[in-house]
């Protein structure tokens, strides 16, 4: 999991006295954006101050001492957001057991709503919670449509996405998703700094994939709401398809996440999906003595 100072330091690498009007007189420097005292000075706290804050010696920073902050490492509302929470939590704060999550029954209902629509429901650490046989086909058509329903082996849309090379497979775009992938868990992960099941989530990607090593020691963050996928579906063919994800007010860590094509073809492309994996039919039983 990350600490305020890792990611104070992290983007005070990323900002050149340039950037904020400071002159260097073309002397040489041994950092590759502000010092510390700089960062200070422009943020109107002492040295002393922010050098414990980015330590993890600090025990509080004020909201005015950290929007002074953003300001002047030029962070957006998403970066400043993380920033306040990071800042909630001390770093030596135990990580405790979630509680197993379940899409509340209005989220399921909604789901229902949509019929062929690919959609569904995913939990704070991406675990699939719920999704409709369309959106089981359309991303994970390799997976058993009932293995949500067992909370011990719930599909995690991150673990596929980079650890699974047949998910891998069917992205043409993969590596911008994968950047937005890591953004959100990083947000994610700071609202919710205790969470011994993300931080396990994270560790296991960390080790396992440099992919995800790499874009994690990146240290961006970002909301991510919208996007586009440029799949090469193993049963369908090429699609373009957007995605749109839903907050739920009775449950705010879940995400309803639907899947609407860009062109025709695509659209064409979901509907054989749709009527592909539609649950047969049952037909009712016939008595032989009626």
């Amino acid at each position: 999991m990350e600490s305020l100072g890792a990611f104070l330091k992290n983007r005070r690498d990323r900002v050149t006295p340039v950037d904020v009007g400071l002159r260097t007189y073309g002397t040489a420097r041994r950092v590759p954006g502000l010092r510390r005292e700089e960062l200070a000075q422009l943020a109107g706290v002492s040295a002393g101050y922010y050098s414990r804050l980015e330590q993890g010696q600090a025990e509080t920073a004020s909201a005015q001492v950290l929007d002074a902050l953003a300001r002047v490492l030029r962070l957006d509302e998403v970066e400043t957001a993380h920033l306040h929470n990071l800042a909630r939590h001390p770093a030596t704060a135990r990580l405790t057991e979630p509680c197993e999550e379940h899409p509340h029954p209005r989220v399921l209902a909604l789901l229902d709503s949509l019929g062929d629509t690919p959609a569904l429901v995913l939990g704070r650490r991406g675990e699939v919670l719920a999704w409709n046989r369309t959106g089981n086909a359309l991303l994970a058509e390799h997976i058993d449509f009932d293995a949500p329903s067992d909370p011990a082996n719930r599909p995690s849309v991150h673990r596929m996405f980079f650890l699974d090379p047949l998910t891998r497979d069917l992205y043409r775009n993969w590596a911008e998703l994968a950047d937005a992938h890591v953004a959100y868990l990083r947000l994610i992960a700071g609202r919710h700094p205790t969470d011994a099941r993300m931080a396990e989530l994270i560790g296991e990607l960390t080790m396992r994939s440099d992919d995800f090593a790499t874009r994690w020691a990146g240290g961006d963050v970002a909301d991510c709401t919208v996007g586009t996928m440029e799949l090469r579906h193993p049963t369908v063919g090429a699609a373009s398809v957007d995605f749109q994800v839903w907050i739920q007010p009775d449950s705010p860590d879940h995400r309803l996440e639907v899947y609407t094509p860009n062109d025709a073809g695509s659209a064409d492309a979901l509907s054989i999906l749709a009527h592909q994996s539609r649950a047969p039919e049952r037909v009712p039983a016939v008595d032989p003595h009626s």
